[in-house]
């Protein structure tokens, strides 16, 4: 099959944090074969415009790119990103664009005048039992592929929350920035379909390479040498190099790029059940089938 030709496999740890630095951006790359994945630039705090920088310049050809975020936000369920707000896009691309042109003037790519916006403000979880009007009580709008997660017992959050360890809002939307920059040089996955030759973007959930590298969920932050290459094994990577620093960042980094090489070749993941209805809205996890 046409994912077969991928040559590299890089893994991209994100952040949505305020500030210019990140220390939970890592870029892990390995080749086709069974060596274990290096790390981008080790010791390097990476900055968001940085890596957007490496991927128009510095990715390898032919790489399969997994980056740790949503591509967009909830549409199905409500027939739109944002009810009640005339404005609201009606694909990802429009999406990618309101939130980059709303949040210009913030430093280092971040959103906060996105999430402060007057009407899009009013779609988030801002702090404990600090809510918009139209955030939805409970856990929060899902999109079709998280709510397909939740049937295989993983639990992704709401990109509507913007709170807490597991919050996946802020990283979601300045990932949303990024995409919008790339302006079509490396295409997206499933908004663009897989194509013939080049580089192509993917969403990644670390924690499927995590189960699939049978890691237990309580111990699935490693950060030890022994423990991270028992995971690699059990996805066909050989040991790898030593780094500076066993942050879950990096570690999550390097395991997910093994479990990307041995997951591209998978028919079924590029095509699971349901994935044509929301190929323009919503997008999809890779590896939920």
């Amino acid at each position: 099959m046409q994912a077969e030709r991928f040559r590299h496999f890089v893994a991209i740890d994100w952040s949505g944090a305020l500030g210019l630095r990140h220390k939970g951006i890592a870029l892990a790359i390995c080749s086709a074969g069974n060596k274990a994945p290096e790390l981008v630039r080790p010791g390097h705090q990476w900055s968001r415009g940085e890596v957007l920088d490496w991927l128009v310049h510095d990715l390898p050809s032919d790489s399969l790119v997994g980056m740790d975020l949503s591509p967009a936000l909830p549409f199905v369920d409500a027939g739109a990103y944002f009810p009640g707000w005339d404005e609201s896009p009606d694909n990802a691309r429009d999406l990618w664009r309101m939130v980059d042109a709303l949040s210009d003037d913030d430093e280092g790519l971040s959103v906060q005048s996105f999430v402060t916006h007057p009407e899009a403000s009013r779609h988030f979880r801002h702090g404990k039992g600090i809510c918009g009007d139209r955030f939805l009580p409970g856990a929060g709008r899902m999109r079709q592929t998280e709510q397909r997660q939740r049937v295989h017992r993983v639990t992704p959050t709401s990109c509507f929350n913007l709170v807490g360890a597991a919050q996946v809002g802020k990283s979601s939307l300045t990932g949303m920035r990024i995409l919008h920059r790339l302006e079509r040089r490396v295409p997206v996955w499933p908004f663009d379909s897989l194509p013939n030759q080049g580089s192509l973007i993917v969403e990644i959930y670390t924690s499927l390479a995590a189960r699939e590298a049978e890691i237990p969920p309580g111990r699935r932050k490693m950060r030890d040498p022994d423990a991270l290459d028992s995971a690699l094994a059990k996805l066909g990577s050989g040991p790898h190099s030593p780094i500076l620093k066993y942050h879950d960042h990096a570690t999550d980094a390097l395991l997910t790029s093994a479990w990307l090489r041995r997951a591209a070749h998978r028919a079924d993941l590029w095509s699971p059940e349901g994935l044509d209805e929301v190929a323009q809205t919503e997008g999809w996890t890779f590896g939920v089938r």
